[in-house]
Formats: C-alpha cells, sequence, structure tokens
C-alpha cells in the first residue's frame, strides 16, 4: 500500500514534527528537510500563526524599484519576487511618470460590506424598516462575532436594508471598518450569527411597529 497524504490532526503538531512527516513522505534528505525548515529572519512562532500546517519559509530575491514618486515624495519601493524584468519594468514605468510628477495616490477608510439575503419576505419594505428598527441591535450581534477587532478601533459601522419592487426578498447590509484586518472571517461569520436563532426577536414578516 503506497503513502498517504490524509495525515490526521497534521495541523496539532509542531513544525518539527510536520517536517518529519513531510521527509517520511516524500523521502527526503537532511539537507532537504533543512531547507524546508529555515524561517530566515521570521520568528518560528510568528511563521506558524501566519498559515496552517506550516514548517518553514521559502525565500526569494529582493529587488527595488527605482525612481517612484507618490504625491510629491521620493520612494524607493522593495519588490520580493522571483520574475525577471517585473522590477525593470516598474522602474522604467515610473521614471516615464516621474517626468508627468509622478503618481497621485489616496485611500478610503478600510470598509467592508456583508449581505444577508431575504427571501419570501412578503414585504421587503417592511422587512427593510425592522432591520433599520433594531440597527443597534444588530451593530451588538455583530460587534460580538469579533471583539478583537473591535478593540483595535475596527468593527461594524453600519447597518441597512433595501426591499426590491416587485421580487420577494429583502436585503440586509452591514458594513465595518477591518482596520488592518484582511476580515474575510468576519465577513463570513457575520452572517452565519445573524442567521442564527435568536429568543424573543420579532417574525420578519409581522406588521412593523
Amino acid at each position: 500500500m503506497g503513502k498517504s497524504s490524509e495525515i490526521s490532526g497534521f495541523y496539532k503538531l509542531s513544525m518539527e514534527e510536520r517536517a518529519k512527516r513531510i521527509k517520511e513522505f516524500a523521502d527526503l534528505t537532511d539537507e532537504e528537510v533543512k531547507m524546508i525548515s529555515g524561517t530566515g529572519v521570521l520568528d518560528p512562532d510568528l511563521v506558524n500563526r501566519m498559515i496552517e500546517n506550516t514548517t518553514g519559509t521559502m525565500p526569494v530575491p529582493m529587488g527595488y524599484a527605482m525612481n517612484f514618486m507618490i504625491n510629491g515624495k521620493d520612494y524607493i519601493i522593495p519588490m520580493a519576487i522571483e520574475e525577471p524584468s517585473v522590477v525593470a519594468a516598474a522602474s522604467n514605468s515610473a521614471k516615464l511618470c516621474r517626468a508627468k510628477g509622478g503618481f497621485t495616490a489616496s485611500m478610503t477608510e478600510p470598509i467592508m460590506i456583508g449581505q444577508i439575503q431575504l427571501v419570501n419576505v412578503k414585504t421587503p419594505h417592511a422587512a427593510r424598516a425592522k432591520i433599520l428598527g433594531n440597527k443597534e441591535e444588530i451593530l451588538k450581534l455583530a460587534n460580538d462575532c469579533d471583539p478583537v477587532l473591535v478593540k483595535f478601533g475596527g468593527g461594524t459601522t453600519g447597518a441597512t436594508g433595501a426591499g426590491v419592487e416587485g421580487v420577494s426578498g429583502c436585503t440586509g447590509c452591514c458594513a465595518w471598518s477591518c482596520s488592518l484586518a484582511m476580515a474575510a472571517r468576519m465577513r463570513s461569520a457575520l452572517p452565519r450569527r445573524e442567521c442564527s436563532p435568536q429568543p424573543e426577536r420579532t417574525p420578519i414578516n409581522s406588521s412593523p411597529p
């Protein structure tokens, strides 16, 4: 019987134990194990928390794109990449743009939107009124999903609803500041939390207060 890649509890192992399992599976030499186990300048504990099932890091060449002027200020841009010509192309493009004043950049607040679609709603606009009437409760439930994000200045910033004429449905929307986090997990967790049964809630199809 051949070797199986189905290794129960692999994620629970230490980085060293994972490397040992990979060595056994792929018949790696000690030198090859050493290559997949190093973490370079990164702390091993940090590497282990960044992605799943890790054994180490893989270094790539570090180059620098020159000639960049952004919002009137000069920058040298570090680029970690394995593909040739990209750094040179970026530097050349920046040089061409520099002659016209360089780049102008701006950014908006780091706001993401999560939506919950309600179907078979008899009165979509009344449903929207219900959402708006329970806005503060919705915001609290949403922020309870990720108290750490709230602690660092992020969290849900608004909730609204939209009924569509001629369609028996309504869309509930929440917007939140993800701060420095990617917030994909919260965007998935929020709708699930909001759709979970909650005690003493007014049915969405009932008449508005």
